[in-house]
């Protein structure tokens, strides 16, 4: 990477110069378009990891009353984060993951005010010691009111930086749906869905009040300070994760679901270069996917050297399908599921021509995560089950990172009482 005083101060101007752009699987998107991204109903019991020569169960340092689990790979260690649940009292955690020893967990913050919520869940990423994490705090008592809060802990001083706010409208809107990726300079690329236009109204995520979500970059430097807040889009569906990856020659790219006028929404891609500065959003896959509310279920990107990823879920077709498309072939994407997908897609790119998926699916009469190699050429491996889980809103979002020869696996699972975490490994070479 070129040093900060070259590319940071030279580049970052020209770069953050606004280009805006303005069966049953549709009785859960029913349901989705009611709840929108409203807290967890009551909790089902699902199954433990699915035991195979395949898939290897692992375990973590998270306790009993914890979900929403994020990992993040700097390719040679896994970072774990997680929210557990002590009463009214929420509690952000980490822990590493390095030469097969977890570290000891360490609490980031807690409060009892927070935002807590399956879709938009706190991030984790590290970038050369420094560790940036994020978590959701309530801003005003509306249901939709709460602000994106941020903590970094520097490696030189062996300290941490809490509870700073990302953006600085001072709305009392919704601010979520947090991307992070480690940049240049030791500093964090962040990306958000930004309601501070939509202040006046915000039911069930299909009425607005003055305008739309917005969707926002910035870059937060090693210091905390952040600066090139920009806004990326101005109109985006409400409540889909949104996901970013980092390119060759640093390019930034930022992939989420987009929402046209007429309702369509189809997932976008927005990118900067040195060269081009913020392009103007690609539609991926074209699915053309009409929906009068937002179906909480976004995309997920990665990179490798010049290639790029995408996967994500669509319903268009009276069907729910998870897709993946590699660079140069974005309007021909590749399908994975076996039919009537859930979606809650990850992936991993483990070469410049093939990637690994990761998605909620029923089997049967069971609801599972399947992962599966693919090849830019459509070849696909032989999916494989990490686990059994619960299509239920609790269940949360499974999560895929690579490190080394090695791929990991994190979810959810939820009783009557409790929610736990589970982890799990896949070799490579059983893919």
């Amino acid at each position: 990477m070129p040093p900060i005083s070259i590319y940071m101060e030279k580049s970052l101007n020209k770069f953050w110069s606004p280009r805006v752009q303005s069966r049953g699987f549709f009785v859960v998107v029913g349901v989705l378009l009611v709840l929108g991204c409203k807290q967890p109903s009551k909790k089902t019991v699902t199954e433990n990891p699915i035991s195979t020569s395949q898939v290897t169960s692992l375990e973590n340092p998270s306790l009993e009353n914890s979900s929403l689990p994020r990992l993040f790979s700097n390719g040679a260690e896994l970072f774990l984060s997680w929210v557990t649940q002590k009463d009214s009292l929420s509690v952000l955690n980490y822990s590493k993951y390095s030469g097969g020893v977890w570290t000891p967990t360490e609490e980031i913050i807690s409060g009892t005010d927070w935002f807590v919520n399956w879709a938009d869940f706190p991030q984790i990423a590290e970038n050369n010691g420094i560790i940036l994490t994020s978590f959701l705090q309530k801003s005003a008592s509306g249901t939709y009111t709460y602000d994106v809060k941020l903590n970094l802990y520097n490696n030189s001083t062996k300290t941490w930086k809490k509870n700073f706010v990302l953006h600085n409208d001072g709305t009392q809107s919704e601010h979520g749906f947090v991307s992070i990726k480690p940049y240049v300079g030791n500093s964090f690329f962040v990306t958000w869905l930004d309601g501070r236009n939509t202040v006046g109204g915000h039911e069930n995520h299909a009425e607005h009040g003055s305008g739309a979500m917005n969707l926002r970059g910035a870059i937060v430097f090693e210091d905390g300070t952040i600066d090139y807040d920009k806004i990326l889009d101005d109109r985006v569906c409400d409540c889909c994760n949104t996901a970013a990856a980092i390119g060759a020659n640093d390019e930034l790219i930022v992939v989420y679901r987009d929402r046209s006028e007429d309702e369509i929404r189809d997932i976008a891609m927005k990118r900067w270069t040195r060269d081009s500065n913020w392009v103007a959003p690609k539609i991926i896959g074209n699915d053309h996917w009409k929906i009068e509310g937002c179906p909480v279920n976004g995309p997920a990107v990665d990179t490798f050297e010049d290639g790029v990823v995408v996967a994500w879920f669509t319903g268009v077709n009276e069907e729910g399908s998870v897709n993946v498309a590699f660079s140069g072939t974005y309007e021909n994407p590749i399908r994975v599921d076996a039919g009537n997908a859930t979606g809650r897609v990850d992936v991993v790119m483990l070469s410049g021509t093939e990637a690994a998926v990761l998605w909620m699916e029923p089997k049967g009469e069971e609801e599972v995560i399947q992962l599966v190699k693919v090849s830019s050429n459509g070849t696909k491996g032989t999916p494989i089950t990490i686990s059994k889980t619960s299509r239920e809103r609790a269940s949360g979002f499974p999560q895929l990172e690579k490190v080394g020869d090695m791929l990991f696996v994190a979810w959810t699972v939820t009783s009557e009482t409790n929610s736990k975490i589970k982890m799990a490994s896949v070799s490579l070479e059983h893919l």
